[in-house]
């Protein structure tokens, strides 16, 4: 008899979990520090930006993940540990858009993972000037893109 296959996706090495607490709680305690302090600044920098509206929090991909569905303001930000990196965490961001371009541009200080994402140490001190900027321009993205030019 044969075993079934079993899946080397991504998500499928992710903890599993049904909600995002449960997802938070099933990291190792300083990537958990790290992400829920990214959580905290990503739904402060919601409220105190105008035109975000209410933020849902949700898991896509196993991951924590922020949407902007009452207004549609802004593209999608995911938070997780960036694997096999357990010393880092990543802020995901839609790879089709021009926003980690962007943060370059405007951060160049910071680490980046391609075109999709802002790298950080899971030590250390955040970013959080920086961050909240990015994140409030991820969160206005398609308000941005709206306005005419």
């Amino acid at each position: 008899m044969r075993k079934p296959a079993r899946s080397t996706s991504k998500a499928a090495r992710r903890p599993q979990a049904k909600s995002t607490d449960a997802l938070f709680d099933a990291y190792p305690a300083p990537v958990k520090a790290r992400l829920l302090a990214l959580r905290r600044l990503i739904l402060k920098t919601a409220k105190a930006t105008r035109g975000v509206g209410a933020l849902e929090e949700t898991l896509k991909w196993g991951q924590p993940s922020y949407l902007t569905p009452e207004t549609g303001s802004g593209s999608t930000i995911r938070i997780d540990q960036v694997k096999p990196a357990a010393g880092q965490v990543a802020v995901y961001f839609h790879c089709q858009t021009n926003l980690v371009e962007t943060f370059r541009e405007l951060y160049p200080e910071l680490s980046y993972g391609g075109n999709r994402a802002i790298l950080l140490d899971v030590a250390g001190k955040l970013p959080e000037v920086a961050l909240r900027h990015c994140v409030a321009l991820a969160l206005t993205y398609h308000l941005n893109r709206r306005k005419p030019g």
